[in-house]
């Protein structure tokens, strides 16, 4: 049986979504932001966030896959759903759950750029920048995390725990 244990409580997840969303909706004011949500561990913290904001903003979805049902990233990214918005010359923040080494999202980044938008940044909730491999560009990050496989508020393991709503460390 898996264990967890919390790391960071709800209501410390809810403080600073809160806290994100005024600075996003700050600095996003009278530019009708896109906010591109990366499947499927963002979708509670996008919701979250959307909801917190005090700007109109679209939303998107992508998915992206390089984990399967490994701790270790494979390596080989591919986009398994693509954007329905066109994104030339919008304003768009990507919405990231968690950056670890950093591959996928600066291959989401390049994949972006490529697509010509007026500004192209980043939001991750949680951020373990001790895995990085790739230096990528995070705007607005909420939690540092140290090095360990975490879960809940979106984030899974095999399809599990995304229910949690405090950020867990997986125990085995």
């Amino acid at each position: 049986m898996d264990k967890t244990k919390i790391i960071i409580t709800r209501e410390e997840i809810a403080r600073r979504v809160a806290e994100l969303a005024a600075e996003i909706s700050r600095d996003y004011k009278n530019k009708n932001p896109l906010l591109v949500g990366i499947l499927k561990g963002s979708f509670v913290f996008m919701s979250d966030l959307v909801r917190a904001m005090n700007i109109p903003a679209e939303i998107d979805f992508i998915r992206l896959s390089s984990y399967g049902r490994c701790t270790e990233s494979s390596g080989k990214i591919r986009i398994m759903k693509r954007l329905e918005t066109p994104i030339k010359g919008r304003h768009v923040l990507v919405v990231e759950d968690i950056v670890d080494s950093g591959c996928s999202l600066s291959y989401l980044l390049d994949f972006m750029r490529l697509r010509k938008p007026a500004s192209l940044k980043v939001c991750a909730l949680f951020d373990k920048p001790s895995r990085r491999k790739v230096d990528v560009p995070i705007d607005y990050v909420g939690f540092q995390i140290p090095d360990a496989f975490v879960v809940g508020y979106g984030l899974d393991f095999g399809e599990k725990f995304r229910h949690l709503p405090d950020l867990c460390i997986l125990e085995e």
